[in-house]
């Protein structure tokens, strides 16, 4: 909105020009997206007890988190609307790759609405079935994807990194591998959410990366010097990305152990979305394995678990999501939580020096 309010006026005041330069508009929306959470934080945490959206807590877990029960929960909407009023000042709204990503990350936040509301209305930790969850994020998911791919005209090629010279064409398989990309982000981010800062600490480290794998697609001349896909106007989305990593630390202010406030379903599958589609975008589906490895990983444990479980009756893990495991195991709650951050921050490093190995 800034952009068109105020660079018309740049013959007048030089100033002004700043506005055409995206990493000008990168650090004002993540500036914004910071302040909006840490002044609105806790009226916002007020309300949530006032209104009694407490977070209930699995009886099967672990005993040390009982006393968590009753936590103010849904603390990701203070997260979203940060993120989306930042990105609608400082971004170009012309841009229909930001639109897909905010249209992604506000679907996939009314989904973990649903189920968090569902989850204080019925006091359990259940919420919606895994059939009408899956259910929804098909049906959301699919519309993005039709609209990339249908609409905005992304192609199907799928970019493997170092193999510069071998990108097959999915052409409609494409649809399906976009959709396990989006889906399966937005689930593994939600399996991580389960201690304090445990998941926002990777989000950010993964936003931030995508940040810049979407500010270098976007210009085609470092596109064709690091040997990447250009992809036209998705520099843009660098914007989303500032505002999500400055917002995800704003949340963590309050989101540290002890927390204040849980980010709940509506935060982690939104932004798990979010980060999925622009892997798809950016065209780096497979370094998101990798970046977001803290994420794959949760998941991965969960379905093991339960393959295991099913076939044999034996548990690989202590208790699945993986984070549990260690917290049997003897590690204290901010040692795993502190020790997957240093994880995630060495997958992204390894994931922005694929930048160098095309």
């Amino acid at each position: 909105m800034l952009l068109y309010l105020l660079y018309p006026f740049r013959d007048s005041l030089h100033v002004l020009q700043v506005f055409k330069y995206l990493t000008f508009r990168s650090l004002g929306a993540g500036l914004t997206a910071l302040i909006l959470c840490l002044a609105f934080g806790p009226k916002f945490i007020a309300l949530l007890k006032g209104k009694q959206y407490g977070q209930q807590v699995r009886d099967d877990g672990p005993q040390s988190h009982l006393k968590k029960t009753g936590t103010p929960t849904m603390g990701g909407i203070l997260i979203l609307v940060s993120v989306t009023l930042s990105v609608l000042l400082w971004a170009d709204l012309s841009n229909g790759f930001v639109w897909v990503v905010l249209g992604s990350m506000v679907s996939f936040g009314f989904i973990g609405w649903l189920d968090d509301f569902k989850k204080i209305r019925e006091a359990n930790s259940k919420g919606l079935s895994e059939r009408a969850k899956m259910g929804l994020q098909t049906v959301f998911s699919g519309i993005l994807i039709a609209i990339l791919f249908g609409f905005m005209g992304l192609d199907t090629q799928l970019n493997i990194p170092f193999l510069r010279e071998f990108s097959p064409d999915l052409s409609y398989g494409y649809w399906f591998f976009a959709w396990l990309v989006i889906v399966g982000a937005s689930n593994s981010v939600n399996l991580t959410d389960g201690l304090d800062g445990l998941a926002i600490g990777p989000i950010i480290t993964t936003a931030l990366t995508f940040g810049i794998f979407a500010y270098l697609a976007g210009n085609i001349k470092l596109a064709e010097y690091l040997y990447i896909p250009y992809v036209k106007n998705s520099g843009e989305l660098a914007i989303v990305c500032a505002a999500i990593v400055c917002a995800g630390m704003g949340f963590l202010w309050f989101n540290t152990y002890p927390a204040l406030v849980f980010m709940g379903d509506v935060g982690a599958l939104a932004l798990g979305a979010a980060l999925g589609t622009m892997a798809i975008i950016t065209r780096n589906e497979m370094v998101l394995a990798l970046v977001g490895g803290i994420f794959v990983l949760e998941a991965v444990s969960v379905i093991t678990q339960r393959i295991s479980y099913k076939l044999t009756k034996k548990r690989v893990f202590r208790m699945a999501p993986i984070h549990h495991h260690f917290e049997l195991s003897g590690w204290a709650e901010p040692q795993v939580t502190v020790r997957f951050w240093i994880i995630s921050l060495v997958l992204a490093m390894l994931g922005l020096a694929t930048l160098k190995l095309r």
